[in-house]
């Protein structure tokens, strides 16, 4: 794996941008916390937990439903997520992003909206091994229905995606493939560039899962070539139950509504009723608005620190991390790509992830154990849980070394 030299960045103040975390200050079990359960959950900075108090203060009401003031306020600052997160991902038109709860609804609206009514008996959908349960269980389900099936590409021992055999399965069959843009177990970086030109070749349609990918590096969604990108909020530093799919437009323009009920319609009678144009059509009922105005805080909260230095100083967080846990005897790391993002999967010999998890706790030590969401990832390497230590811009060479003590004191207990 290369990783870039683990010296000190000399162009990113952490400690400044700590100050803006709240919860990274607290202890647990009497110890300082250490949080490195960033693929799970990411902290929020005070600017997105103002935004949010500041809406419920100062500007609630629903969007879309009124004419006074709140509601305008309301479905500006609801609209203007919508803004941010296309200029954020270089859609383009703003048209393009359905705001959902997260990268679960995003899947699934593709799924029963735009696969599900061109699945035939026969048909095929391709994903991969390395893939989150939501971009494998929704597939499924349709397939189910259409009497189609799930195709997975093969990953290596080291984590990456065999391409040459994700490419061999791109039959005349398979009618939309989907993949990860970054794994959230092993870290790995998948060429979506290299993916979304050859399944244009096929005129197959690209799914891609961005949950992992958005908190940790710019994302273009024209440059990368894909048809459908998922977004989760909760994972970018803003509230959960929020997040998008982004769609190229004539798709939005071909899929059915997915949920019906207020928001999504132009006219309703019982005679027939007519929708909205998208992506309103896809967004019935009353969102997560206070999330959405925490969106927006989140995304100047990157555009103000810029992805330059986040991923310079990720990058050697995860080059020292990776480093230490080397040092330990026992321990075998799983996801060794060429390219991964601030995420460690691993055990230590004769240890169980569980027990060393909760151990951890005890030292004030925040990592997340078992399959994690990704069985089938968990049966190609043999395994029924593994330890996983994911980093983010706000974590230090110091936790890291608390983390390795509290590690290494753990093992003591558990040999």
């Amino acid at each position: 794996m290369n990783l870039k030299p683990s010296h000190p960045s000399t162009h990113f103040d952490v400690q400044r941008v700590r100050a803006d975390f709240p919860l990274l200050s607290r202890t647990v079990h009497g110890k300082p916390l250490v949080y490195f359960d960033n693929a799970n959950t990411s902290q929020k900075p005070r600017q997105v937990i103002e935004a949010v108090d500041r809406h419920y203060r100062e500007h609630n009401a629903n969007v879309a439903r009124a004419v006074h003031q709140l509601g305008e306020e309301a479905t500006a600052a609801y609209e203007d997520a919508r803004d941010r997160l296309a200029g954020f991902i270089n859609a383009t038109s703003r048209n393009e992003l359905v705001l959902t709860s997260g990268t679960t609804q995003s899947m699934n609206l593709v799924a029963y909206s735009y696969a599900l009514p061109r699945l035939q008996p026969g048909d095929a959908i391709v994903t991969t091994v390395m893939e989150h349960h939501a971009n494998i269980v929704p597939w499924q389900l349709v397939a189910a229905r259409a009497g189609a099936t799930v195709k997975a590409a093969p990953i290596d021992q080291n984590g990456e995606l065999i391409l040459e055999k994700f490419f061999e399965l791109l039959t005349s069959d398979v009618k939309l493939a989907c993949v990860a843009h970054v794994s959230n177990v092993l870290g790995t970086v998948n060429p979506v560039r290299e993916i979304a030109r050859e399944c244009r070749k096929r005129g197959i349609p690209l799914v891609v899962d961005g949950s992992q990918a958005l908190p940790h590096r710019p994302v273009d969604v024209q440059a990368l070539g894909c048809d459908f990108y998922a977004i989760t909020g909760h994972k970018m530093l803003a509230p959960t139950g929020t997040g998008a799919l982004w769609a190229k437009r004539e798709h939005l323009q071909a899929m059915p509504p997915f949920f019906g009920g207020g928001e999504m319609i132009r006219e309703v009678r019982f005679n027939g009723t007519t929708f909205a144009d998208p992506p309103h059509k896809f967004e019935a009922g009353t969102p997560n608005i206070a999330g959405f105005a925490g969106v927006g805080a989140a995304i100047d909260y990157y555009q103000g620190l810029g992805f330059d230095a986040i991923c310079a100083w990720e990058s050697e967080l995860l080059a020292y991390a990776t480093e230490r846990l080397r040092d330990i005897p026992g321990v075998r790391i799983f996801g060794e790509a060429k390219e991964k993002e601030p995420v460690i999967s691993f055990l230590i010999e004769g240890a169980q992830a569980t027990d060393m998890a909760t151990l951890l706790d005890l030292e004030g030590v925040a990592v997340r154990s078992g399959h994690h969401c990704a069985h089938p990832l968990m049966q190609f390497y043999g395994v029924p849980a593994t330890l996983r230590a994911s980093l983010a811009f706000y974590n230090t060479r110091e936790e890291v070394d608390a983390f390795i003590a509290a590690l290494l004191k753990v093992r003591k207990l558990l040999m």
